[in-house]
């Protein structure tokens, strides 16, 4: 049996550029993007949100889904 120490450990390879692993919990992404989770599963349901994946029963979101995400909120006109 493998000790607690070394069975939840991470490779370089799993952990992206900015220190984050590559799936996310809603309550990691609701903190990233200062909203509370009840808005991450509003969003779901209407579709607006950022892409969500299903991993088992669970909820998991994809740092660079969620980043692209954010970025495509931020283009907008103020010239109008």
């Amino acid at each position: 049996m493998p000790s607690p120490s070394t069975r939840h450990t991470r490779t370089p390879a799993a952990i992206d550029a900015a220190g984050r692993g590559p799936l996310a919990t809603p309550a990691e992404v609701a903190a990233y993007l200062g909203v509370p989770v009840k808005t991450l599963y509003q969003w779901k349901y209407r579709g607006i949100g950022p892409n969500v994946h299903k991993v088992g029963r669970h909820l998991r979101y994809r740092w660079p889904e969620v980043d692209a995400w954010l970025n495509a909120q931020a283009t907008y006109d103020l010239a109008v």
